[in-house]
């Protein structure tokens, strides 16, 4: 029987990529998202339904992976950031994370073996001008998954931070930098100059491939061209 690898917040982009990765390192692969139909679909912002998610996949076969992915960004000056929004970006972004982590975590410890990784991004590390509800949201899952990683490390459960570093190549993204080319006039980006996700989900896998002599809590990543 093989094992699962859960996408926690899994879109066309990233999160498909890192299904497709896990899929082909054998591991069966759960897509979760609250637009997901059967098993995966959950919103990772309820705690009884992130519960109820981890509760179906382990009676199917145990999880070896839990990767939350999961996030929005907002920004906008400190002065026009709506409290309520501050609220929602920081309970997808972190307080998510933590449900995430704990459920998987919790079925984990018994065995004493699995895998945990959080997706971060620039404001895991650093605060930016009109990013405040985006920074306080990735900034606390990095630490949450930090104090994840040592309790639970001597459980032989690696808990891993990846800090994404620079802009993803996806739809979206090449949406709204065409829409900026046209506004701006701003010169193409070169070749290579955003993250391919598969490129991306590689290093995941590897740090789940990692013996435990040396596992990784951080990696950051980013484009050859991106500043830093």
């Amino acid at each position: 029987m093989n094992g699962i690898a859960v996408i926690g917040g899994a879109g066309e982009g990233l999160g498909a990529a890192l299904g497709r990765r896990f899929a082909a390192g054998g591991l069966d692969v759960i897509l979760s998202s609250r637009s997901q139909q059967g098993i995966g679909k959950c919103d990772l912002r309820e705690e009884t339904e992130v519960a109820a998610l981890f509760d179906r996949l382990e009676a199917r076969a145990p999880v070896e992976v839990a990767v939350f992915n999961a996030g929005a960004n907002f920004r906008a000056s400190i002065l026009d950031t709506p409290a309520e929004m501050f609220e929602k970006v920081w309970r997808l972004g972190c307080y998510a994370g933590f449900l995430f982590g704990r459920e998987a975590a919790r079925r984990m410890a018994p065995r004493g073996k699995g895998t945990l990784l959080f997706t971060g991004a620039t404001a895991s590390v650093r605060g930016s001008a009109q990013f405040a509800a985006f920074a306080a949201a990735k900034g606390g899952l990095r630490q949450v998954a930090q104090s994840m990683a040592r309790e639970l490390g001597p459980k032989n459960i690696h808990v891993a931070h990846v800090v994404v570093d620079g802009m993803i190549d996806n739809r979206r993204t090449r949406e709204r930098m065409a829409e900026r080319r046209r506004d701006q006039n701003a010169p193409d980006l070169p070749p290579d100059g955003m993250l391919a996700t598969d490129a991306i989900a590689e290093l995941f896998w590897q740090l789940h491939a990692q013996p435990r002599s040396a596992w990784t809590f951080e990696a950051d990543l980013r484009p050859w061209a991106e500043k830093f």
